[in-house]
């Protein structure tokens, strides 16, 4: 019986998931939200399911949905906007992480018992965006290919700035010594091994795709050739995600390639994913995207009204200090409604929470509380930013925030 329901629960989210994309449509509501509050109501409120209950699967399931998200966004980027948006991407993603953990840290020190090294840790943990979360959204929204591409290189490069930092302060406060330099060569090269194997990967595989096409039920080798580079990447102590964020963009731009010796090679066949290829990612991308937010609302935990109150406080801080970032790192070229959605679009996600449970299972004092305020982060900054953007779109908040980023003779699209 109880197979029968979870079968049939199954099928139901899937409807609902299509519903709830109806809904966005029609109102500006993120879909993201509704989904997520079906997990709070399945796990922390009804406790009908746990994390404990999906065991390992949960952890692997995240893997693999970030992987196929990240390859799909990568192979719908082109050079010229990916030219464009690569610096300030990088500097968006310096900027407010630099912003968020300064922030975070200096309110955790003087709000709580923490000394500066446990404060620092816990600024990196929730300094990021989520990319998991970022991706799907700004692919539902009305944003130039500009601030979307900038928004998506921030959500992939702040996942290694998270826990490349997160693990080095952890690493530092259990040594007892903090090495600045150490941690920046680390967050580089991480960074460019990782993107420098994606595209080499893609590279081969765009060669291999003609070939792969003439088995049967091929489409599903792609998404498992993002999978295979994806866990090898990590298994060498690098980022899966950039990894696979590179390998969809080289993948996705393999036909710009204009070397005689690959055209000869693949008897001048398109090397890039077809229409029928980019259909199935789609519709992959959506059904996994549906139960991951699912599980990410049933993996929130929060206990301890006071600290729910602090991660409620921080979360509202790193969104005040998301204005300035916004208007140092985005150009006057984007304009008042684009640069409003990027100052609201600040999601935390799993990889904070992951990298919260770290201090209390090694054992560090007031790990729970990490843990604890980090989940209340992570709950409030979904919720904000699914409310921020649908007030940004359909209220005058929009002019509100125009003004405070110094674009108020611009005008929102109709």
């Amino acid at each position: 019986m109880q197979i029968a329901l979870i079968i049939a629960a199954v099928g139901v989210f899937v409807f609902l998931a299509h519903l709830f994309a109806v809904v966005f449509t029609r109102t500006g509501l993120p879909d993201v939200l509704f989904l997520i509050l079906i997990g709070l109501l399945l796990g922390p409120i009804l406790h009908v399911v746990t994390p404990v209950h999906l065991g390992m699967v949960g952890p692997v399931f995240t893997s693999i949905t970030l992987a196929i998200i990240l390859f799909e966004s990568g192979s719908g980027l082109r050079p010229g906007t990916l030219g464009s948006s690569f610096g300030r991407g990088l500097w968006l993603t310096f900027l407010n992480f630099v912003v968020s953990v300064a922030v975070v840290s200096i309110a955790v020190r003087y709000l709580t018992s923490f000394g500066w090294a446990r404060s620092l840790l816990l600024g990196a943990v929730v300094g990021g965006t989520s990319s998991a979360i970022v991706i799907p959204m700004v692919g539902s929204l009305n944003l130039e290919s500009i601030p979307r591409t900038m928004l998506i290189l921030e959500s992939a490069a702040s996942d290694v700035l998270c826990i490349v930092t997160a693990l080095a302060l952890l690493k530092s406060y259990e040594l007892g010594s903090l090495r600045p330099a150490a941690v920046g060569l680390n967050i580089i090269l991480s960074f460019l091994a990782s993107a420098v194997i994606g595209l080499a990967a893609g590279f081969i595989w765009a060669i291999l795709l003609r070939r792969m096409r003439m088995m049967r039920n091929a489409l599903l080798l792609t998404p498992a050739f993002v999978c295979v580079v994806f866990g090898v990447v990590e298994l060498l102590g690098f980022s899966g995600a950039i990894a696979a964020l590179a390998l969809g963009v080289m993948v996705g731009n393999s036909e710009f390639l204009r070397l005689p010796w690959l055209r000869r090679l693949t008897r001048n066949v398109p090397l890039a994913l077809d229409d029928t290829e980019r259909t199935f990612f789609a519709e992959i991308v959506f059904l996994l995207k549906t139960f991951f937010f699912i599980y990410l609302g049933v993996s929130i935990q929060l206990a301890h009204l006071p600290w729910i109150w602090l991660g409620l406080a921080l979360a509202l801080a790193m969104f005040v200090v998301r204005i300035p970032v916004i208007r140092l790192s985005a150009s006057r070229s984007i304009g008042a409604h684009d640069a409003s959605l990027m100052a609201v679009i600040v999601p935390k996600g799993l990889a904070a929470a992951v990298l919260a449970s770290i201090p209390l299972s090694r054992g560090v004092e007031g790990g729970d509380l990490i843990q604890n305020v980090t989940y209340a982060v992570v709950l409030f900054s979904i919720v904000m930013t699914s409310v921020l953007v649908f007030l940004v779109n359909r209220t005058g908040l929009s002019k509100i925030y125009a003004a405070l980023l110094g674009r108020p003779g611009d005008r929102p699209p109709d």
